[in-house]
Parts: structure tokens; C-alpha cells; sequence
């Protein structure tokens, strides 16, 4: 087959552009995009896992009296959390503009060496100030290793492979959540050995593995297409020639923007991602859906205990709901994907979301045990996979890295701020039935389900126009006169020369 024919493409603003062909076969590109699932996911997974490890363990060493031994208070801790998300949020677009400078397998294995010893250090905290200086600091290594990972994904797979593979990446951070609190369960009844208390444990041996992970990363995540090789071993070819080539190829055929790379990011770009409304939208559903669920995953498991269960036993039952969340969460991204869906399960994870803090608010009033505790795995279970399905449909309105690496770090920053004012829902004077916190989580989920139905509404709406414009110019002009423009839902059209 020709190697130097052209396909014709039309990119979202209708001009041609001209791309190489797509001289091989469907067999050679399975096997290379298989090739690249098992190198890229697990361990962009891998770092996600991590990352949640040392950003939730405080939420079980609370169970083990480490407020009481630090000698804080409920709301100190809350201002603690508070700080760890301004951290993130006030560094998350400089960490992200690193990342595009310098790649993402050098910086996010970086990273993980920062944060796996920031992590490893809270065990050594001894009263309210050290415990917010470890906080912040927390936050301040951690900031854009979420937008670079999702970044990272969009450079290497075509924009209808994205929400699969963000949802696979997102599993890295929901089964953190879940295995945190079973690995506390067993990790906290250390307490004694040492003469150390169990929270001292926790931080030790999980921020241990944060760092032995960094090396992981540095020894096998390639950086990009240009440099396909790992940072400890920048001489190693993980992929040949021909299967870089081809996934390449295929990239910049789905998205030509993409080939187009610059080394920074420029004020166009950061004029282009911020003045777009439509990113600002999804923005605000960040900021609705993460505040509440934030708050919730932070005091679930001191939620179970005060049902009356054990101290430990507590930190296992508070991981049920997450580990439920895992296959949910697979099932909704397949939905989004195979049937071009964002929208829909978008507005079905927020009305799950706010359905469970409906359920917390009235089973917290009836004297049983068990549907109490149904009410904490159904928030649990539907809580999250909106947030990266939400990030999905916002990077389909990108039309190029710049862009997208800015939005990225946008919604991110959403995520994080939600975490500042989430940190104070649930509060001293309101426990143990939490009846405020769960009336403002609902009300806080019900603005960002209006949102996201507006959104999609409008979607659908200029859609509809764009089609009925392109089919009066076409009765018109003739059947070929314009090219056919995309939605942010749907990808362009690609003309194969294998037909």
C-alpha cells in the first residue's frame, strides 16, 4: 500500500487540512494501541493509586484518636483540609504548564517522590501547626499530577478512546479510596508497636510506597511520542519505530491540532481556554459535585462508627461502598462511550449523587443500624464517576493540547476548591446525625444537576441548528459545498484510504 497518500480531513473550524495516510493494517494498530494500554494505564492507575492513598489516610487515622493525640479540634482539622486543597488550587495550572514544558514522564514521577515524602513526614506531627504545614504542603506536591495524567492520556488515544481510559484512570483513585481504608483497618492495629500510635504507621508505610512507586514510574512510563522512553533509562526503546509511527499517526488523523504541539503554553491559549463558557459550565459541575463528595469520603468512616460499630471495624465498612463503585462506575463509562452518551450519564451520576445524601438525611433519623448504613454505601457508590465522566465531555469541547492541557488544570482546580468549602459541611456542632450537612449537600448537588442539564440541553440545541444550517446549504449549493463540522460531542469524520 502508498505511503505517501493524503487523506482529507475537516477540522472544527471547516478548513482542510491534508494528514498522512493510514498505511496499516487493523491487526498492526491493535496490537500497538494493546501495547500501549499495558504500558500507559497501569501505571498513570498506578499514580492515581498513590496519590489517594496519602490524601485520604487522614480520613482513617481519625478513627484511630489521631485528632486527640495531635491535639485538634474538628474544625482545626477541617481548616487542615482546607489547606491542603489551597495548595493544589493555587499551584495546579503552574505544576500543569511544568508538565508541558518538561513531559510527563519526568514530571509526574517527580511528583510522586515529593508527595510520597510529604506524606511520610505527617507522621511525625505533633500539633496544629505542623499538622497544617504538612497539609499545604501536601497539596502543593500533588498539585497537577490529576490534570497531567489526564492530559497525558488525551496525547496518546484518540478522542472516542478518552472516556474509558479517564474512567480506568479514575479506578486508580476510587480503589485508593476503597483499599486505604482496609489496609487502615489492618494497618492501625499496629498502635503500641514502637511505642507509636497507629496513625504513625499509616503515614509511614503508605508514603513508603508512594516513593518506591515514583521509581516504578521512572523506570517505565515513556514520556511522549517524541521521547518513547522512560526517564531512568532514556536510552530504552519501549516501542519500535513502526508502532510509534502508527499510534502517532492515528492521533493526529483523529485530531490534527495535535501535531502541532508548541513547547509552552502561550497567552492565545490561556485567552482561548478561559473565555470558552462552555468550559466554565463544566467548571461549575465540578465545583457542585466535588465539594459535597470530598466532604463525605473525609468523615465516612467516623459516619459508621457513630452507628455504633467498632473503632477499626469502621474503616472496613467504609470501604464496601467504594469498592461497589468500581464496576458502577466501568458500566456508566462504557454508556458514555460506546453509545456517545456524556451528557446523560453526567446528569444520571449527579441525580445518583444527590439521591444518597436524600437517603443519609432520613435514614439518619431511624433507629437501625443497617439502613443507616445503606445510606453511607449509596453516596459512596454513586459519588464520584460523574467527576471524570464530566471531564470527559469537557475536553471534547478542546480543539487543541494547549487548550486542553489548560482545561485540565481548570476543572482540577475545581475539584480542589470544592475541597475548601466541602472541608467545612460537616462540622463539630452539627454531629453526630449531621442533619445541616446533608440539606447542603443536596442543595449544593441540585444547582450543578440544573447546570448539567442546561448544558446538555444547549448541546443538543446548536447541534440541531448546525445540522439544519449544513442541510439548507445544501439544498443550495450542492451536496459537497461544506464540509461537516463536529459537535463537542462527536468527533470529526475521518476519511480512510483503507476503504
Amino acid at each position: 500500500m502508498a505511503t505517501d497518500t493524503k487523506d482529507v480531513f475537516y477540522d472544527e473550524n471547516g478548513e482542510r487540512e491534508s494528514l498522512p495516510a493510514c498505511d496499516w493494517t487493523s491487526e498492526e494498530e491493535k496490537k500497538a494501541k494493546r501495547k500501549l494500554d499495558l504500558i500507559i494505564m497501569p501505571l498513570l492507575t498506578l499514580g492515581f493509586f498513590c496519590l489517594q492513598l496519602d490524601r485520604g489516610n487522614i480520613a482513617n487515622a481519625i478513627t484511630d484518636d489521631f485528632m486527640e493525640d495531635v491535639g485538634i479540634t474538628q474544625d482545626q482539622f477541617n481548616v487542615g483540609q482546607q489547606m491542603l486543597s489551597l495548595g493544589i488550587v493555587l499551584f495546579e495550572i503552574p505544576a500543569n504548564m511544568a508538565l508541558y514544558r518538561v513531559g510527563p514522564g519526568k514530571w509526574l514521577t517527580l511528583q510522586l517522590f515529593l508527595f510520597g515524602t510529604v506524606s511520610t513526614f505527617q507522621a511525625f506531627q505533633t500539633n496544629y501547626a505542623s499538622f497544617i504545614a504538612t497539609r499545604f504542603l501536601l497539596g502543593i506536591t500533588e498539585s497537577g499530577f490529576i490534570p497531567g495524567g489526564l492530559w497525558t492520556l488525551s496525547t496518546w488515544y484518540t478522542r472516542s478512546e478518552t472516556a474509558k481510559r479517564v474512567m480506568v484512570f479514575y479506578f486508580g483513585n476510587q480503589f485508593g479510596q476503597a483499599s486505604a481504608k482496609l489496609l487502615a483497618y489492618g494497618i492501625l492495629h499496629m498502635r503500641g508497636v514502637g511505642g507509636k500510635a497507629g496513625w504513625f504507621w499509616l503515614f509511614i508505610l503508605m508514603g513508603g510506597f508512594t516513593i518506591l512507586s515514583g521509581f516504578v514510574l521512572g523506570f517505565c512510563l515513556p514520556d511522549s511520542f517524541k521521547k518513547p522512553c522512560p526517564t531512568f533509562l532514556p536510552k530504552w526503546k519501549m516501542f519500535t519505530e513502526r508502532e510509534i509511527y502508527i499510534l502517532r499517526s492515528r492521533v493526529h488523523i483523529d485530531e490534527p491540532a495535535k501535531s502541532r504541539k508548541k513547547k509552552r503554553i502561550g497567552l492565545t491559549a490561556f485567552k482561548k481556554a478561559f473565555t470558552n463558557w462552555r468550559m466554565w459550565c463544566h467548571f461549575a459541575i465540578t465545583l457542585c459535585n466535588n465539594g459535597p463528595q470530598r466532604a463525605f469520603d473525609t468523615y465516612a468512616p467516623s459516619i459508621v462508627r457513630s452507628f455504633g460499630f467498632g473503632q477499626l471495624r469502621a474503616n472496613a465498612m467504609a470501604a464496601v461502598g467504594l469498592f461497589l463503585q468500581i464496576p458502577v462506575s466501568f458500566t456508566f463509562s462504557w454508556v458514555s462511550d460506546h453509545y456517545n452518551r456524556r451528557g446523560e450519564t453526567v446528569i444520571a451520576g449527579l441525580s445518583c449523587h444527590m439521591l444518597g445524601y436524600i437517603f443519609n438525611r432520613i435514614f439518619t433519623e431511624i433507629n437501625s443500624r443497617g439502613v443507616q448504613y445503606f445510606g453511607v454505601v449509596w453516596t459512596q457508590t454513586f459519588g464520584t464517576f460523574s467527576h471524570p465522566l464530566n471531564i470527559t465531555w469537557m475536553s471534547l469541547t478542546c480543539t487543541d493540547s494547549e487548550e486542553r492541557a489548560l482545561a485540565m488544570a481548570l476543572v482540577i482546580m475545581g475539584a480542589n476548591i470544592a475541597g475548601i468549602y466541602g472541608a467545612q459541611i460537616f462540622r463539630n456542632d452539627d454531629r453526630p446525625r449531621y442533619r445541616r450537612a446533608f440539606a447542603v449537600a443536596c442543595a449544593v448537588l441540585a444547582v450543578g444537576l440544573l447546570l448539567a442539564i442546561f448544558r446538555f440541553v444547549e448541546d443538543r440545541l446548536r447541534r440541531r441548528r448546525k445540522a439544519q444550517n449544513l442541510e439548507d446549504s445544501s439544498s443550495e449549493d450542492g451536496p459537497h459545498s461544506l464540509p461537516i463540522v463536529p459537535s463537542d460531542d462527536v468527533p470529526a469524520p475521518i476519511v480512510d484510504s483503507r476503504r
